[in-house]
Formats: C-alpha cells, structure tokens, sequence
C-alpha cells in the first residue's frame, strides 16, 4: 500500500506543480544548442579573465546549476540556444545522448563553484586559475563539437563506475559518435 500511496503523491506534484518536468533533462540533446551554450560560456569565461570582473562568476555559475538542475529550462543561455540559435545553426544539427552531456554541466558546475568559492575567500587572482580548465573544455565542444566531459563520461561507463543503465546508447562511443553524425571506423 505505501508504494500506491507514493505513486499518487508523485502524480499530485507532477500534475500540479510539473516537478518532473522542471527538473528533467533532455534526451537527446541538440548539439547545435550544446555548442551555443558552450560558446556563450567562452564568452563569459575570457571577458571575465581578460577584464578581471570577477561578478562575472555569479552568471556563469547560476547557469552550470541551472543547466545540471533543469537543463536549459532556467537558464537564460540554455532558452538563448535551444529557441533562438539552435534552431537556425543547421550544420550543427545533431542529437546526442542527454546524460553525458549533463555530466559535462555538472563538471562545469564544479569548477564555476569552485572558482566562486576561491574568488570569495581568496580572492580573483587565484581564482581565475580555476576557469582556465573550464575555458579549454567549453572551447573544445563550441569549436570543434569535442564534449571532453562527455568522453570522460564514456570512460567512466567503460570502467564500470556508471551504469550502462544512466545511459545505454553512450556505453559504446563508436555508436554514440555514429548517432551524431561523426565517421567512424569499422569495428574489424
């Protein structure tokens, strides 16, 4: 009987509140969008490092939270990609696997806290040490479509520390990059 009851409260909140909905993640994801997100993130992290405004941090962190959290639903940069240059970036067009790209987020999401951490208690000049990192990564997926925390999150499955349950299709990297559009060699 408890797990009825549990079931009836999960359909209350997802009926009137949509929490489910909130905090989902798309799968797939549209790589044209990933990458504008990505190259916004370029953006924001060499503004910050070329002028030293550090309050750039607060956009820059509120959006990883947000992304990792909801996907792009709460994050300004996420809607920007996903209605607006997405849509209109056709060579880019392709869909991946949603849970490594959300893994790469929460990566982003790391080094952005940590960075707002370190700004905060020790201040920018050891701080924007922190974002270099995150710069190269972002760089990598907006200019080249290479999702570095998507590749590291293939190797984590291939170990064993994810379960190929999170995410059948990512198991094999050969057919996550065939799905994407990517060539790929022959498995002889």
């Amino acid at each position: 009987m408890p797990d009825q009851s549990r079931g009836k409260i999960d359909d209350f909140f997802t009926k009137i509140y949509g929490v489910k909905r909130l905090f989902a993640f798309p799968n797939p994801v549209n790589d044209a969008a990933a990458r504008t997100v990505a190259l916004g993130v370029v953006a924001m992290t060499a503004l910050a490092l070329v002028t030293g405004w550090a309050w750039i941090l607060i956009p820059l962190t509120y959006g990883f939270l947000a992304r990792v959290a909801t996907g792009p639903t709460l994050s300004p940069l996420g809607q920007f990609a996903t209605r607006v240059s997405g849509p209109r970036l056709v060579s880019w067009q392709k869909f991946v696997p949603g849970p490594p790209k959300r893994f790469a987020q929460g990566i982003g999401a790391v080094l952005t806290v940590a960075a707002s951490i370190t700004w905060l208690n020790v201040g920018w000049g050891s701080s924007r040490w922190i974002l270099l990192p995150l710069l190269v990564a972002a760089s990598l997926e907006g200019f080249l479509g290479f999702c570095l925390g998507c590749t590291i999150f293939g190797w984590l499955m291939r170990w064993g520390i994810v379960p190929d349950t999170i995410c059948e299709e990512c198991g094999n990297l050969a057919k996550r990059y065939a799905a994407a559009g990517y060539p790929v060699g022959s498995d002889s």
